[in-house]
């Protein structure tokens, strides 16, 4: 574990999708049930390995999000059955996307609670990637949005676009903490940048987070279990 003094930190960055409110596991139960629509034309196995595909080719283009994913979807039933599919069925798809979309999002135990701690402590803000429309509504949906001073919804997590939140905020990267369930996305782009970070593992991660060992060499980074535990590690 990397020791810091949290006396040196001004302002906590949190990580909204399965950091704050639970939203992965709403992903695999719609790609569970689209995989069982398209099985005339497939195993679960080759749906999922081709529309990963489809996603990983398309995310320059569309990015993140529900909206990304269920044109992602309806592009690999057209592939999965050499364009066979039929248009009750792509309705049924664009059905899935919308009722995710609909979808409130639930919060993670004890978020509320934590938030309120560290709002007397730190400057909070929220930096999470996605749709613009769909993270928007989750955070109104929420209950949360009035603990945050800023909410930034990001098109990458790369080093690169954290530089430039942080540049935009005028915060010293040595003053910052994130906190997230990604290494890929909210980890090891921070500590390359000079800041601080707290892993907080989530029960489903997407494959294009997944990252392995040999990639996680030479940095050095903390993990808790859950997000309650952030309180104690602070030393409140």
């Amino acid at each position: 574990m990397k020791s810091f003094d949290p006396e040196c930190i001004r302002v906590i960055g949190f990580d909204a999708d399965d950091t704050l409110w639970v939203n992965e596991p709403y992903y695999r139960a719609t790609e569970e049930k689209f995989c069982g629509l398209m099985e005339q034309f497939g195993s679960a196995e080759e749906i999922q390995r081709l529309l990963f595909d489809v996603e990983m080719n398309n995310l320059e283009l569309y990015g993140y999000g529900t909206k990304a994913f269920m044109l992602s979807l309806i592009e690999t039933a057209v592939e999965v059955s050499d364009g066979k599919v039929i248009v009750s069925d792509i309705l049924k798809i664009i059905d899935m996307g919308k009722d995710q979309i609909a979808m409130k999002n639930a919060l993670l135990p004890n978020v509320q609670d934590v938030l309120e701690t560290l709002s007397g402590h730190f400057r909070l803000i929220v930096a999470t990637k996605g749709d613009l429309l769909d993270q928007e509504r989750k955070l109104k949906n929420s209950g949360i949005a009035g603990y945050f001073h800023h909410i930034e919804i990001m098109t990458g997590k790369t080093e690169e676009h954290y530089k430039k939140l942080l540049n935009h905020l005028d915060i010293p990267a040595g003053e910052f903490l994130m906190i997230g369930n990604s290494l890929k996305s909210d980890i090891l782009p921070v500590i390359s940048l000079g800041g601080h970070a707290i892993h907080v593992p989530f029960q489903v991660t997407w494959q294009h987070e997944m990252m392995h060992d040999h990639e996680l060499s030479g940095y050095h980074y903390n993990t808790i279990k859950t997000i309650k535990d952030i309180i104690p590690f602070l030393g409140l």
